[in-house]
């Protein structure tokens, strides 16, 4: 799936949204170790040791999200229905990820430290940034949800579907299609993570 940035923000590439200490690395180091085939067919049934990694793979990303609309409402200077998305969806990711932490119990991983750089400098960065990872944390959550436990696919399941509707939401707002395809394609922890550090979410 490619990721589209707003043109008018010039793309993540050029503005650095995020460095997360040693995210990658200490999430995951590729497919393989979560047990995930470059096709996304497990190597092993579900367990309660993959699931604990899956679901901190999607913390990792609620952690991005929430962090990123806290960023944004304290200085970017949202107005009109920019701010609206950001304070509706904001306190969501917050849910999100709290959910997940309470799941995993102390499993969780630690909340990272994050730079948003120039991405939150304008409204139109800020938009750009914020289909980027609405739809990238759409294909984590797609490519993972067969590989969990059957008790854990459904609660999973939920949380994908409000991902959704933001990443419309804010699709419909930077003036693109808010349902682009009939399916969104799945993608691997390793592809997005590769994706994310392409285009400098992640380092």
């Amino acid at each position: 799936m490619t990721l589209r940035a707003d043109p008018e923000a010039g793309g993540l590439t050029r503005v650095g949204l995020v460095r997360l200490a040693a995210a990658g690395g200490a999430v995951v180091a590729g497919g393989a170790a979560l047990g995930i085939r470059n096709g996304g067919a497990p190597l092993a049934a579900p367990s309660a040791e993959t699931d604990a990694k899956i679901l901190n793979f999607l913390l990792l990303l609620e952690y991005l999200q929430d962090a990123f609309y806290r960023e944004a409402l304290r200085r970017t200077g949202l107005t009109g229905e920019l701010e609206e998305f950001a304070r509706t969806v904001g306190p969501q990711e917050s849910e999100h990820a709290a959910f997940l932490a309470e799941r995993l119990g102390a499993r969780a991983r630690a909340r990272p430290r994050a730079d948003f750089g120039d991405a939150l400098r304008t409204p139109a960065r800020f938009r750009a940034a914020a289909i980027e990872l609405e739809e990238a944390a759409i294909a984590a959550y797609i490519g993972q949800a067969a590989n969990l436990n059957s008790d854990a696919v459904g609660s999973i399941g939920t949380l994908l579907s409000v991902e959704a509707r933001q990443a419309a939401w804010v699709r419909d707002l930077g003036g693109v299609s808010p349902a682009p395809r009939a399916a969104d394609s799945a993608r691997t922890p390793e592809e997005v993570l590769t994706q994310l550090r392409r285009q400098g979410v992640i380092t």
